[in-house]
Parts: structure tokens; C-alpha cells; sequence
């Protein structure tokens, strides 16, 4: 008996340390391929948060291997552990709009007239977030800015790939704009927002709805550093930026390609830019190129990439990237030029701060009046950061009162 229990003893000490081994390695080397600039907001604060996200990471890749949970699922559920008080300013409930959960941010301060509406969809890489990691930027705007927010529940990937969010998304938006005046909201001031993946569902559900008769017209839309695009993964941002987190260059192709259908196979295609033919790069050069970025924003450093052709079965993977639904930035000029009023956050280290820059200047080029708040010390997540204690920025809080100006500006 007291050998068994010495042997149990010894196992669990070799499990534990090569536990710790595997994680410290992975950490090593994960660190090793990030760059964190000093221009940064709080550098080492953003360290100490990445080396976290880095642990849960590599933790639930090893739960995945050993068959108790996916490393998504394990991810998913640290994420939505971060506790969030009461707020006595705002009256909160859990609905669902057809199928779709939603949670909804009511102001309980009386209003005179009917209420602005603000549809939130998050980030995530449409693999990660939810209701839960948002709670506190969609209580700052709520409270702040006296408006409705809706935040959406949508379905994520890889178990629901493309189109599963953005139907999610748009269903959920046209509930809202149907039903808009049972929540106090005005039918014609409904405004749709999000940040990262959830900004592309924005901008993709605002062109969507543009041509819409049936529905009152959507009166903003809110794109916080947005990923519009998945042509070019080699924009100068994407090579400034490319290990600055909390978005590695890598990561944004991972992401994607998991919204897509899963299928990771020809990733290193898709980042060499040897995924679409010439011919279609070609036609959406236009929209998608380098020279559209002001020359200001390669100052850091850039080498103009060399146009590569793909292969018809590599093509055939990925051709839907060519989708403005999925893509937003390819949408057509008939399009672009209906949407509404727009506001546009970029941030300087952020792999997708080009797609925002790219976007702004098509819908300026379109007639479109655009407001742009550019965080100069910003990294990609930041506003997701707002009021988690310790953890918050102060160009996160700068960027959410942008938001709350343009807000009340409408």
C-alpha cells in the first residue's frame, strides 16, 4: 500500500512538472515571436496580460490532447469568468430575438423622447468572445451615452462557420428595427457597432440593410479596428504589426480561415498571398492596396510584396473570401455609397489597422461622412480592456469616449 501511494505520489510530481515544463516551453516560445513596441500604452501591463492569454492558451490545448475538453471551449469558459458587478444606472436582461440570445442595456434614467438604439456585435475572431466579455464596454455606452444596447449572442466557429455570425447578426438587427419602439427606441436612430470580427458583422449587416425599403434606414454604423478584408494579409500593418499582441498576423489568418470552414490547410497560402488569382487581385486593387494607405502609416517600415497566383484547388478553398458578407471591403461603390454616417477606430499597433484606413477612405470616396479616432499608442483589443480593474488602458477609456461623442453627436 505505501508503495502504490509513493508511486501515485512520484506520478502525479512527473505529471505536474512536465505540465509545468510544457506551458513555461510554450510561453518561451510564444514570447520569443512577440514584439511589443514602447510606443504601446502601458508595455509592460500588456505583457503581463498576454503571457496570461499565452497559459489559458497553451492549458487548454493540453486538456484538447487529452480528450477532456477542445482548447476553445476551455478558453471560452476562463474568459467569461471575469466577474462584473451590479450597475445601478442600467436595467439588464437576457432575451432571445427569434433564436438569437441577446442581452439588452436599458438606461433607468427617464427620457423625455424615445431612446437612440446600438446594436453591439463582438470581437473574437468570430471563435472567442461572447456576452460576458463585453459586459463592461456595453455598460459604459449604455450608461453613457443614455442609449439602448443590444448586444448579440451570435453563433461562433468552428462549430457554426460562415455565414452562421453574420446571419445571426442581421437577424438579430432586423428583430431590433422591427420591434425598436417596445424597448423606447426611436425606429430611425438605430445604430450598429463592433469591434474586430464583430466590426466586420457590422459593416456587413450595414450593407446589407443599405438597400433595404422595407426597414427604416439604419442611422450610423460603429467599426472598431474592423477586419474587412482577406486578400492582402501583407499590408503594411500586417508587417509592423505582425507580432504585437493581442493579434499575431498568423492569428488573424487563423481566425479567419476557422470562420470559413475550419480547414487550416492551406494557411500558408493564404499568409504568402498565393490564394487568389492575380486576375481577381487585380480587379479589387482599386479597393485593396498598399497605395491606398497614406504614406505616413509606412514610415515604421514596409516592403512592397510580391504578387503571387494560386492554384485552382487553393483557390477553390478559400474563394468566398471574395464575398463582401465576408469580406466588406469588396462591396461595390453602388453599395458603399447608401450606408450611413460612419465612425471608424483604428489603432497604430494593430495588425488591422489598415483594413479601418482602406475603409475610410472608400466610404469618403463614396460621399460617405466618416468621424475616425486613431490610438496612436492602441493595440488590437484594447477597447475590450475597458474597466477590467487593473487590467484597463487609458487609451481604452480615450477610444470608449470617441464612441460616446460620436454617440451623442447623432
Amino acid at each position: 500500500m505505501a508503495v502504490a501511494y509513493i508511486l501515485l505520489v512520484l506520478f502525479l510530481a512527473v505529471f505536474v512538472a512536465g505540465f509545468i515544463l510544457l506551458v513555461l516551453g510554450a510561453i518561451n516560445f510564444d514570447l520569443s515571436n512577440s514584439d511589443i513596441p514602447s510606443g504601446v500604452d502601458r508595455p509592460v501591463k500588456l505583457r503581463i496580460i498576454h503571457v496570461f492569454i499565452i497559459c489559458t492558451a497553451v492549458v487548454g490545448k493540453i486538456l484538447e490532447k487529452i480528450g477532456i475538453c477542445s482548447q476553445f471551449s476551455f478558453i471560452r469558459y476562463i474568459q467569461d469568468r471575469m466577474p462584473v458587478g451590479v450597475d445601478p444606472k442600467l436595467l439588464i436582461k437576457n432575451l432571445r430575438f427569434d433564436t438569437v440570445p441577446i442581452r439588452i442595456y436599458q438606461p433607468k434614467v427617464p427620457s423625455a423622447s424615445q431612446r437612440r438604439g446600438v446594436m453591439f456585435f463582438h470581437g473574437g475572431g468570430w471563435v472567442l468572445g461572447s456576452l460576458e466579455v463585453y459586459e463592461n464596454i456595453c455598460r459604459f455606452i449604455a450608461r453613457e451615452s443614455e442609449s439602448v444596447v443590444v448586444s448579440v449572442g451570435y453563433r461562433l466557429a468552428p462549430e457554426h462557420k460562415y455565414p452562421a455570425a453574420y446571419e445571426d447578426c442581421l437577424n438579430a438587427t432586423i428583430h431590433f428595427m422591427k420591434n425598436s419602439e417596445h424597448y423606447g427606441v426611436e425606429p430611425a436612430n438605430v445604430v450598429v457597432c463592433g469591434d474586430s470580427a464583430g466590426g466586420n458583422l457590422a459593416a456587413a449587416v450595414c450593407q446589407t440593410l443599405a438597400g433595404r425599403s422595407d426597414l427604416p434606414k439604419l442611422r450610423a454604423q460603429i467599426l472598431i479596428y474592423p477586419g474587412l478584408q482577406a486578400l492582402d494579409f501583407n499590408l503594411p500593418s500586417y508587417q509592423q504589426n505582425r507580432g504585437v499582441p493581442l493579434l499575431y498576423r498568423e492569428h488573424a489568418v487563423f481566425y479567419v480561415l476557422q470562420y470559413l470552414n475550419g480547414n487550416l490547410l492551406h494557411m500558408q497560402e493564404v499568409l504568402d498571398g498565393s490564394h487568389i488569382p492575380i486576375d481577381i487581385k487585380l480587379k479589387y486593387r482599386k479597393w485593396v492596396s498598399p497605395d491606398n494607405i497614406p504614406e505616413k502609416f509606412k514610415i515604421r517600415g514596409y516592403k512592397p510584396h510580391v504578387l503571387l497566383d494560386c492554384t485552382p484547388e487553393v483557390f477553390e478553398k478559400v474563394k468566398r473570401f471574395c464575398e463582401p458578407t465576408l469580406c466588406p471591403l469588396l462591396a461595390e461603390d453602388a453599395v458603399i455609397r447608401q450606408l450611413p454616417e460612419s465612425f471608424i477606430l483604428t489603432c497604430e499597433y494593430d495588425v488591422l489597422r489598415d483594413d479601418g484606413l482602406l475603409y475610410k477612405k472608400r466610404l469618403e470616396d463614396n460621399g460617405v461622412p466618416v468621424t475616425w479616432c486613431h490610438l496612436e499608442d492602441g493595440f488590437h483589443g484594447i477597447i475590450c480592456l475597458l474597466d477590467k480593474y487593473v487590467l484597463s488602458f487609458p487609451a481604452a477609456k480615450r477610444g470608449a469616449y470617441n464612441i460616446v461623442s460620436f454617440l451623442k453627436s447623432l
